[in-house]
């Protein structure tokens, strides 16, 4: 019995039983492994993107609910302010909810590419203003996730 080469028992493993090499030559019509690991990468690109969409649209429904809560705050608010102060600083409290609600059925009748494409645009006709949206909403998420985390280390 001979001894096996490990140099051509890895070239036989590379080819396979279909007798395609790792450099993506087919003596047999299979696809090659930089094929299929291609192919898979195209795959898994697809199923990240779908799934970053599901995402998007569950995000796009927990706001619209969040903002359609802050609606119906701000409108008894409104309506506690007419008692104590008058109808007058009440319809202030009503036109932000007015306001509020408007957005709230943007954000709802739009898809996510949409509300993706308006971002975009506002971003590139106003940079500046976008980072320093940016900069607020990071420091209020900050703000937000400290003082929870404060709360949960107290408890």
């Amino acid at each position: 019995m001979q001894p096996r080469d490990p140099l051509n028992s890895a070239s036989d493993s590379a080819r396979g039983s279909s007798g395609a090499t790792a450099d993506g030559d087919s003596a047999g019509g299979n696809t090659s492994p930089r094929q299929l690991i291609n192919d898979n990468v195209v795959k898994l690109k697809s199923e990240a993107g779908d799934r970053a969409r599901t995402l998007a649209d569950q995000g796009k429904v927990k706001a619209t609910d969040a903002l359609d809560q802050l609606v119906t705050m701000l409108n008894d608010a409104a309506q506690q302010v007419d008692e104590k102060l008058g109808a007058q600083y009440g319809q202030y409290a009503r036109s932000a909810a007015e306001q509020v609600q408007g957005l709230s059925s943007k954000l709802n009748d739009r898809s996510v590419d949409e509300l993706l494409d308006d971002a975009r645009e506002v971003v590139r006709k106003s940079p500046a203003a976008a980072i320093g949206v940016a900069a607020a909403v990071g420091f209020v998420a900050a703000r937000l996730l400290s003082s929870g985390l404060d709360q949960r280390d107290q408890a």
